[in-house]
Formats: C-alpha cells, sequence, structure tokens
C-alpha cells in the first residue's frame, strides 16, 4: 500500500521516541486515525474524554518523563479544547507538541464547517513555532522542528495538517530549490555553562555573605547534589518555588520548603533574614516574598537568559545549566565557619514540622485536610509520583507533604488552571506504569472533568505494570480556595450561590466503573483509607468529607488579610462561628511550643 502524509507522520514520530499520543479523534484528522490502524497502534493513541484534558495528559506526561508530550486533536472545535493545557505548558516551560487537523485545503476560506483560523488560535501559545503543512514535501522538516523547537525552547509547539492532505501519498522533500530537508531526530546536547568571569563574580558575592539564602525551582531539579553541596558550604537554607517542590527533600534539615503565598513560615523568615539570596532554576514571580530590594546582595542561575533578573535585583546574572553552572562555582566557595545562621534555620524547620504535625491533628467537622496531606507524607512509597490540583489541594500539598528522596510531584504552577491533577496523573502513569501516581483534588476539580477522566484510567488501567493509582478528592462541596480569597483578599462573606457544590459521591461513582472507591467520614479511618487504596489492586478513589472552614491562610498572613477575614464575619459569613473556632485552633497549634 502507498504511504500516506499520516503513515509518514507516524513513523517520524516513532523516530522521535515518541511512544504514546494523548487524543481525541474527529473527522479533521481521519487520515491520522486511519494511519494509527494500519501502524498497529504504534505510537499508542490514548484516548482521553476531551481534547483539553489530552493536552493536560500530555503535560503531565512531559513533566514526569522528561520527553515531549505530544497530543492530537481535530480542526475546529477540538483545536480550541486544546488551548488550555498548551498553555498550561508554556507557563511553565514543559515541551509539547500538538497536532491539529484543518478542513481541506480546497475549502480553506471559504466559512467551511469547523474551520478556524488556527494561525490566529495558535499564535500566542505556539508563538515559537507554528506552521501548517500544505504539501507532503513539508512534513519531516516541519515536524521536525517542531520536536526540536519543542525540547530546546521547553515549550509548546503546533503542527497543522490539512484534512486533505493526511490521505495523501508521502513524497519526500528533493534535492531542489524551494525544498527544505531535515535531519534524523535528535535531542539538543549542548549544555550551557555561565562565563567563567561572571562565575567568580558570583562567588565573591556568596563568599561575602553571613546570611545565605537559596531559592530553587523546577530547573535545579537535576542538580540536586550541587545543591545539597553549595548549601553546605555557605551555612545556607534552601526554600523552594512549588514547581521546585521535588528538586530537594524536605527531609534536609535546612530546606525550609515552598515559599510564597503557599510557603511556609521558616521560608518567610529566611527571606526576610537573610543578607545574600542565590536563586536557583526560579521564575518565581511575587517578589513580596523575596528580600526588600537593597536588603541582600543577590545571584541568579537560569538556563534562559531571557528570565534573568525578573524577580530581584540579582547583582550577578549567570545564564547556563544549574548542575553545570553550580559545579564551576563550588571551587570557589570558602566553607563558613560561622554556622549560627543555618543552626537557627534547622531549629525553625524543626519547629516547623513539629507545629504542622500539631495543625494535621486539630480536630475538625468531619475530617481535618491538613491531615489528609500528613497521612499521605507518613505513607506515600519512596518512588510515588505526587500530582495536586490547584484550589485549596494546592496550599496542603504545599505545606504539609514531605517529599522524600525519589519522590516527584508536581501541579500546574503559573496557569494554576483547575483540573490539571487527574490528567497529569494519567499522563504519569503512562509515563512511569511501574510506579505509584497519586492525585490530590479538590471536589471542585472532580466535577469539572475529573469524574470523566477516571473513566479514561478505568480504560487504560490493566496496562500499567503497578497497578496503584490513587485520586484522594478533598470533599467539602465548596470552592474552597476562591472562598476564602473572597473572605481574606476582598473581606466579603461567602457568596453560596457561586461556592457550594452539588453534593456528589466520588467513591460510589469510581465503584460504579470499575475502580476501587473508598469513603472516609472520620479522621480515624484516612490512615487506614491510604494504606488499602496504596495496597489496593485497581486504581481507587479516596473520597475524603472535609471541613470546608479550616484556614488555609499562610502562617505570615498580613494584617491586612486577617482584618478581611474579620470583616467578612462581621458581614454575616453563613460559616461565620466556625471560621473563627477552627481558625483559632489551627494558629494555636501552629504558636504552641
Amino acid at each position: 500500500m502507498t504511504e500516506t502524509v499520516g503513515d509518514y507522520l507516524l513513523t517520524r514520530l516513532r523516530d522521535w521516541d515518541v511512544d504514546h499520543v494523548f487524543a481525541y479523534p474527529g473527522d479533521g484528522i481521519n487520515g491520522i486515525v486511519t494511519a494509527f490502524g494500519r501502524a498497529d497502534n504504534r505510537p499508542k493513541f490514548v484516548q482521553t474524554r476531551h481534547e483539553e484534558m489530552a493536552a493536560m495528559a500530555a503535560v503531565g506526561y512531559a513533566k514526569f518523563s522528561g520527553r515531549a508530550g505530544v497530543c492530537l486533536a481535530t480542526s475546529g472545535p477540538g483545536a480550541i479544547h486544546l488551548l488550555n493545557g498548551l498553555y498550561d505548558a508554556k507557563l511553565d516551560h514543559v515541551p509539547v507538541v500538538a497536532i491539529v487537523g484543518q478542513t481541506a485545503r480546497t475549502a480553506i476560506g471559504g466559512h467551511y464547517q469547523q474551520e478556524v483560523d488556527l494561525h490566529a488560535l495558535f499564535a500566542d501559545v505556539a508563538s515559537e513555532y507554528l506552521v501548517e503543512v500544505t504539501v507532503a514535501e513539508q512534513l519531516p522538516n516541519a515536524l521536525d522542528r517542531a520536536m526540536r523547537v519543542a525540547y530546546a525552547a521547553r515549550t509548546p509547539t503546533a503542527l497543522i495538517i490539512p484534512a486533505d492532505l493526511q490521505e495523501e501519498p508521502y513524497e519526500p522533500p528533493q534535492h531542489a530549490f524551494r525544498h527544505v530537508p531535515s535531519s534524523p531526530p535528535s535531542r539538543p546536547a549542548t549544555v550551557v555553562t555561565a562565563a567563567q568571569p561572571e562565575v567568580v563574580r558570583a562567588a565573591e558575592v556568596l563568599n561575602a555573605g553571613e546570611k545565605v539564602a537559596i531559592l530553587v525551582g523546577q530547573g535545579a531539579r537535576g542538580a540536586a547534589d550541587e545543591v545539597r553541596d553549595v548549601a553546605d558550604l555557605l551555612g545556607a537554607g534552601v526554600a523552594k518555588a512549588l514547581l521546585g517542590k521535588d528538586a530537594l527533600p524536605d527531609t534536609e534539615s535546612y530546606v525550609t520548603g515552598s515559599i510564597g503565598l503557599l510557603g511556609t513560615r521558616p521560608s518567610y523568615d529566611m527571606m526576610t533574614g537573610c543578607d545574600t539570596l542565590l536563586i536557583v532554576g526560579s521564575n518565581f514571580p511575587y517578589s513580596q516574598f523575596l528580600p526588600k530590594p537593597g536588603a541582600a546582595r543577590g545571584v541568579q542561575i537560569d538556563l534562559d537568559g531571557k528570565l534573568i533578573g525578573m524577580r530581584y535585583p540579582t547583582e550577578v546574572n549567570l545564564v547556563g545549566d544549574a548542575a553545570e553552572t553550580l559545579r564551576a562555582l563550588i571551587p570557589l566557595l570558602r566553607r563558613k565557619t560561622d554556622r549560627a545562621w543555618r543552626e537557627k534555620i534547622e531549629e525553625d524547620v524543626a519547629s516547623w514540622w513539629q507545629s504542622m504535625e500539631r495543625q494535621a491533628m486539630v480536630d475538625a467537622d468531619p475530617v481535618n485536610p491538613m491531615r489528609v496531606a500528613w497521612e499521605l507524607s507518613e505513607r506515600a512509597p519512596d518512588d510515588a509520583i505526587i500530582t495536586a490540583d490547584s484550589g485549596s489541594a494546592a496550599n496542603w500539598y504545599a505545606r504539609h507533604l514531605r517529599m522524600r528522596e525519589g519522590m516527584r510531584g508536581s501541579l500546574s504552577g503559573t496557569l494554576a488552571t483547575m483540573g490539571a491533577g487527574v490528567p497529569y496523573a494519567v499522563g504519569a502513569k503512562f509515563a512511569w506504569p511501574n510506579r505509584p501516581v497519586i492525585a490530590l483534588v479538590g471536589d471542585g476539580a472532580m466535577q469539572m472533568n475529573g469524574l470523566t477522566e477516571l473513566i479514561t484510567i478505568r480504560r487504560y488501567h490493566e496496562e500499567w505494570a503497578d497497578q496503584r493509582c490513587v485520586i484522594c478528592v478533598l470533599h467539602n462541596n465548596d470552592l474552597n480556595q476562591v472562598t476564602w480569597e473572597l473572605r481574606a483578599l476582598g473581606g466579603a462573606p461567602k457568596f453560596e450561590e457561586s461556592q457550594t457544590l452539588p453534593d456528589v459521591s466520588y467513591a460510589d461513582f469510581a465503584r460504579s466503573i470499575g475502580l476501587g472507591g473508598i469513603t472516609v467520614t472520620s479522621p480515624d479511618q484516612l490512615g487506614d483509607a491510604w494504606d488499602i487504596a496504596l495496597r489496593a489492586d485497581r486504581p481507587t478513589v479516596v473520597d475524603v468529607h472535609c471541613d470546608p472552614n479550616i484556614p488555609p491562610i499562610p502562617p505570615h498572613a498580613t494584617a491586612d488579610q486577617l482584618k478581611a477575614v474579620t470583616q467578612a464575619v462581621l458581614k454575616g459569613d453563613p460559616d461565620a462561628w466556625d471560621l473563627v473556632k477552627e481558625g483559632l485552633k489551627a494558629k494555636v497549634a501552629e504558636l504552641l511550643p
């Protein structure tokens, strides 16, 4: 049979070691879908319930595998549905390639059914590389560039292939004028190291500091040993931006944990008390949680020169790979003999974790959501991959979950979209079918799309060597994060018409489709529920009925935020008494010696 453009597309994806394509079918990609059939489903067509979930799963796959995620959708509505996931990839710097159909070339410009201006649609999200393939000879270079740019720029790219072209015979580019060849697939191998004179300047700044703080992000994930060495030499503590939560384990005595709105007290105190700041692989946006300008000298290391010096007036900016640049820096650093700063950080960290345990054990009605993450920390396997959704679930993930060596975790860090937790878990299971995956998800996100993606999990789970895929739902019938933002930032009482969710049994739904389902309505049931789910022979939903009135307000909340919550109570918040009671109990647990 003559090889079609659709056939060649899949051949080239296999050459790029693409094993999975997260997709939803439609007649704008029929020529590619039929090619999957002829190729014995290689790469594997993973059918999600919605194109947005295909893009989100591709992001999760890319985050946890280190390989480009690939998603596929039809023209018009299918392409439009990809946007949210692609923006998640763009903002979190993740390589994803979107392949989308388009109406037949003969109909383009004719106001045809499902014809959308895809160049305008993807112009921003795929700004690094967006191309429409109009002849077969164009395909190898177009696809290869989409993959190479995605890897090199850590960004989404988009490839548009009209429906009629997909079924035409494939012809390679000719050795001729206006034909563009390509080369065999290859990943970027160049390691960028900062210029040595700038490394020397950075060492001078760091050596001069007496109270050094380090902030790491996801760009430091491959440089954990080097960060440890630098922190030891400088007597520094290490705070972590949310996307870098798994860059260094929380079991290290000097790791202060998350920073920012979802951050910890030790991270806040370290940043306000330091005289020198080293930022490694992070573009953490909330500069109010960094030292005040002028209070500390700064050094930044980042692979992307476009992101250098954006968040803090850093004195020395090193553009380069985190591990390589730190290795060049380490021989130039002098070990601090005065360890008082480091010892204070370690004391603060130890005290903080004790406070977090006390807060997690505070009685609630019915279950304290902090305890959900705390109990998981004690039970999560060493090779667990943990995803979290946006909302109050992200608070407990950030502050209460203790990452250990070998564990991975992520969430929608910059776009902060709801609905990423379960499709991330799907992508993670296809990336690592032999590892346990756990998702912490609010009931709002479950109603938005998580319930439908349980069907995707049901469809594919028997292909996974390790059946453990636990979806933990924080079930409080409230869009809790926004409810608290209304209170803390606007001084507004809860508006029940917008904030209250319909009550649904997520465990019952899971059981109805053949998955495991456990309902937790008492804190005494929580530990056993985690144990059962993490030993189960099938994916399991743990449906935890949580108290919506446990405040996710950070330990470093401002006076204005506390005043706003008080105003919300005085204005007639429907949960006023519970807010006061639970807030006081949590604060007392934090402050106890």
